[in-house]
């Protein structure tokens, strides 16, 4: 990867809907030899999808909590099965799971107190293997969805 694939990668990250004939003049190519590296770059694995980025609030999803998860025992069983039911979950948005305690970090959406307090005890609470569930309510969000640094 050289400085004109990080320049192609950096103008797709600021805008996926150019055209690859706008992406060619803003990085300083001709269109062929622009495209065959962003073809590349996606073929590699490098570029792995095009999304448009929505407003929650305007889409009445204003509640966003921070939950940190501890689990009962870290069995490859149980961790998979915890796993395979939060990816399956729509409401969160990111799940990491951490180093030490606690095991997992999910950042949830939800409308408001309401649904979210459903959420926590339909689904979030009945997740394999928890053993704890720790919240924390998100007061607005400083940096978000920065592209990452080329």
């Amino acid at each position: 990867m050289d400085s004109i694939d990080r320049m192609i990668l950096a103008e797709v990250q600021r805008d996926g809907r150019q055209t690859v004939t706008e992406l060619a003049e803003r990085v300083r190519l001709s269109v062929s030899p622009c495209h065959r590296r962003l073809r590349a770059l996606e073929r590699d694995g490098v570029i792995t999808g095009y999304h448009a980025r929505l407003d929650a609030g305007a889409l009445g999803l204003t509640f966003e909590a921070l939950v940190f998860v501890t689990m009962r025992e870290a069995t490859v069983a149980s961790i998979a099965a915890f796993e395979s039911e939060v990816a399956a979950l729509p409401n969160v948005l990111q799940a990491q799971r951490l180093f030490g305690d606690p095991d997992y970090l999910l950042r949830v959406i939800a409308r408001d107190l309401s649904d979210y307090q459903r959420l926590y005890d339909e689904h979030l609470a009945a997740l394999p293997g928890v053993q704890r569930l720790n919240s924390t309510l998100v007061m607005r969000s400083v940096v978000e969805d920065r592209a990452l640094p080329l």
